[in-house]
């Protein structure tokens, strides 16, 4: 994996935020309702979330 293939996969990143937003919001939601996480935990879970989510969505972009 090159410099360039690195600096694509994150260049698509950050489109791929559009479709992870919705479902880190929704889990972290989730996670504060049934399992009594705090409001610190319940934001760096939906920011943890959308940002694996659309890195991992921009590696099968880029790769498939």
């Amino acid at each position: 994996m090159t410099l360039h293939d690195i600096m694509i996969i994150l260049v698509l990143t950050f489109p791929m935020f559009i479709f992870t937003i919705y479902p880190a919001i929704r889990l972290s939601d989730y996670l504060e309702a049934h399992h009594k996480i705090q409001e610190s935990q319940k934001r760096a879970v939906m920011v943890m979330v959308t940002f694996l989510g659309a890195l991992f969505l921009s590696l099968l972009l880029y790769y498939i």
